[in-house]
């Protein structure tokens, strides 16, 4: 008897303790209804202090938090709920919410393969099928869109490198025209340099030329003409034969005054 009534009070607050964790999730069932979700919150998580093996409960939890956008939080939940689950249908509820939380977090491989699972436990589940079609549309898109941004990127960076070769390739002709332009300057410079050098050079000699040639022609008129053996000898010789010459033309101009005064003097008598 004694046994019995110790029995019948701990039916008796567990019923109490049941009734308070319904109560609770009642509450937030209809809040959540509301779309007040973070309310909704407060009163799953009464629910489960007051009994934390209850399912709904926790299962609950797992959507209002998902509708705060607190995916981390959310996914923690379920996925804590589908390790000791063993119910088939409930794993099917389980892992879709996984897969929409996945989805949400832009985690599409990992929620295609949630929603591949949820097809497992419960094939028959029509919103399963088509938020996987949905995943895959989407990874797809992705895929798409990932190599339009990807083939831009290349035309951009085609058209960077374009840019950036003709940029180089006018900065190497005005280089290379300054270094022309510098290379004539130079040559010019060095020409006129070397044209003025050059017209010093013979003007020096030149004048070096002329010092020269005056110093010569004064020691020249310092100096006595010299002249060799044999020139003496013919100078001496012309002036022999001049001498002759001469005496006979003084001769004979002699000659002819005397035959002159002998024609006078016959004529006289």
């Amino acid at each position: 008897m004694k046994i019995a009534l110790i029995l019948f009070l701990i039916s008796m607050a567990f019923t109490a303790t049941a009734q308070k964790e319904r109560k609770f999730v009642r509450g937030g069932n209809e809040l959540y209804n509301k779309q007040d979700f973070e309310k909704a919150e407060v009163e799953y998580r009464k629910a489960l202090d007051k009994e934390a093996e209850s399912y709904e409960a926790a299962f609950n939890l797992g959507d209002a938090l998902y509708k705060q956008k607190k995916y981390d939080e959310a996914l923690q939940q379920f996925v804590n709920l589908a390790k000791q689950e063993t119910n088939p249908e409930k794993l099917g509820e389980l892992y879709h919410n996984i897969g929409n939380t996945l989805l949400s977090m832009e985690k599409i491989d990992e929620s295609i393969e949630a929603y591949k699972e949820s097809l497992r436990n419960r094939p028959g589940s029509e919103e399963t099928k088509y938020n996987l079609e949905f995943a895959r549309h989407k990874k797809q898109q992705n895929q798409q869109d990932q190599n339009k941004d990807q083939n831009k990127d290349n035309k951009d960076q085609k058209d960077q490198n374009k840019d950036q070769n003709q940029d180089q390739n006018k900065d190497q002709q005005d280089q290379n025209k300054d270094q022309k332009d510098q290379d004539k300057q130079n040559q010019d410079q060095n020409k006129d340099k070397n044209d003025k050098d050059q017209q010093d050079q013979n003007k020096n000699q030149q004048d070096q030329n002329k010092d020269q040639n005056k110093d010569r022609n004064k020691e020249q008129q310092q100096q006595p003409n010299k002249i060799s053996k044999e020139d003496a000898q013919r100078l001496l010789e012309a002036l022999q034969n001049d001498e002759k010459k001469v005496q006979e033309k003084v001769q004979k101009e002699k000659v002819q005054q005397q035959k002159a005064k002998k024609m006078k003097i016959e004529k006289d008598w």
